[in-house]
């Protein structure tokens, strides 16, 4: 072949080829390791089965019940079979496209001027065979930034259903814990009656005036007065619990009354590089940024000559028996070759939109990258946190406590004034919510945790298209 010809052909093949995925991070942006309080022995990684660290069976069927019907990914599920039919649309261009027509026409004449529709009668039976070259990849291209795209949709699924894991999970410790509160207040109301019982006996018998008496009365109608907005929150929490177990809000309840058999779960995190693998809404903004570079491939080649072979053939009669004579076969054949000229910009602006919206998915990429480490740093945190808290407040409603029992004591005796009692009281009272808060707290740290690495999710190799970053 001629050197001036062969030269242009090879250059037009290159430039047709795919391209590799633009590498989106920098070593500037992968720490070595992570910052946030570590536990001396724990595993690293979550198990897939995270949520039964926390010991409570109630809980672990409630998770099963979500992951069955839960509207959210039951949606997502949808996405991905949409997207598997945009795949198999993208995949028909690479084979023939092969069609059948059959034909009958009826025709006659009534009147002397109407020779155009003289007596006819004709049978036929055509075959249309048409296939596009993808000789540039186009269609590879394409159905390239669809498979990327069914990925993304698989990852988003995942995503979707940790989401949705660790929400039950948090709704559920939200419903214990106001319980819990509710307990407290109304062990507070049980004990403020106690002693409202020895104040009206001392104002009977004059040791004491009605001051006291009133004061007790609002101590308990104070606590009194939280209850209902506890109540609300009780009920809150349980509404969307039901929700996101896919059932009406109406009647659905939770047996398990306190946060008493909720385990603190102990889970360390690996290398900063590993949650890269390990977190599938980074693997949704991989695939989706691998897509989007697909169609940069896809926009390039659309410039080139596209290039398509064509044949028809079939049996053309006057009678339906004798349609399949030899005589009345016939065929033809032929390539075409369509190169645009002129388009007014089109092919340049939608090269241009493709190479935009790579940009912007890098970015998005570097950004769920980055919003990862400090996902697990912040959860890292809270779990030390709200552990240490709950220690100190463990500690504190035991001397609350014992400091009360004393200051009744003492008062019954008339060694303690009530305002002693009651300023006891209030801090233990205002301990044991705390305790309360704190613990739930520090149960839903661990969930937003083990979310935060990802729920043992772990992407397959062969759907990475970054480079696998050092260990």
């Amino acid at each position: 072949m001629n050197r001036a010809v062969t030269v242009p052909l090879l250059a037009l093949a290159v430039a047709g080829c795919a391209t590799p995925v633009p590498r989106a991070l920098s070593p500037h942006l992968m720490p070595g390791s992570f910052t946030g309080p570590l536990p001396a022995v724990a595993p690293t990684w979550p198990e897939a089965s995270w949520w039964q660290g926390f010991g409570d069976s109630e809980l672990t069927g409630l998770v099963a019940r979500a992951q069955a019907d839960n509207r959210d990914i039951a949606a997502a599920a949808a996405r991905v079979l949409q997207a598997r039919a945009q795949a198999k649309i993208q995949r028909s261009p690479l084979f023939p496209q092969l069609a059948v027509q059959a034909d009958h026409v009826n025709g006659g004449c009534r009147g002397g001027s109407c020779a155009d529709f003289s007596d006819t009668r004709a049978y036929g039976l055509t075959f249309n065979a048409s296939y596009e070259l993808d000789f540039w990849g186009l269609a590879r291209d394409n159905l390239r930034a669809a498979n990327e795209q069914l990925k993304s949709a698989r990852f988003a699924q995942q995503s979707i259903a940790l989401t949705i894991t660790a929400n039950v999970a948090n709704e559920y410790l939200n419903v214990l814990a106001v319980r819990d509160r509710i307990a407290i207040a109304n062990e507070n109301i049980a004990a403020i009656n106690s002693i409202t019982d020895v104040i009206e006996l001392r104002v009977k018998a004059g040791a004491t005036s009605r001051l006291d008496l009133a004061r007790e009365h609002a101590q308990v109608e104070d606590v009194e007065a939280r209850l209902p907005r506890l109540q609300i929150l009780e009920r809150q929490a349980l509404f969307s619990l039901a929700v996101l177990l896919g059932e009406a809000p109406e009647g659905f309840d939770i047996s398990a009354q306190n946060l008493a058999g909720i385990l603190s779960p102990v889970i360390g995190a690996g290398l900063p590089s590993e949650l890269l693998l390990r977190r599938p809404d980074i693997a949704q903004a991989e695939a989706n940024l691998a897509s989007a570079h697909a169609n940069v491939d896809a926009a390039r080649a659309a410039f080139l000559p596209q290039i398509s072979l064509t044949g028809q053939g079939g049996f053309v009669g006057a009678a339906l028996n004798a349609l399949w004579q030899g005589s009345n076969f016939g065929y033809r054949y032929g390539v075409n070759l369509l190169q645009t000229i002129f388009d007014g910009g089109a092919l340049t602006g939608q090269k241009q939109l493709a190479q935009a919206l790579e940009l912007q998915l890098v970015a998005n990429y570097q950004g769920a990258v980055l919003n990862a480490y400090a996902d697990v740093e912040t959860a890292l945190v809270e779990v030390a946190s709200t552990r240490e808290a709950e220690d100190h407040l463990r500690r504190e409603v035991a001397a609350a406590r014992e400091a009360f029992q004393i200051s009744q004591l003492q008062y019954r005796q008339g060694a303690a004034d009530l305002l002693t009692v009651l300023q006891a009281q209030q801090t233990l009272f205002s301990a044991q919510d705390q305790l309360a808060q704190t613990t739930l707290a520090n149960r839903q740290a661990a969930v937003h945790l083990y979310e935060a690495l990802g729920g043992g999710w772990s992407e397959n190799p062969q759907d990475r298209t970054q480079p696998t970053p050092p260990g």
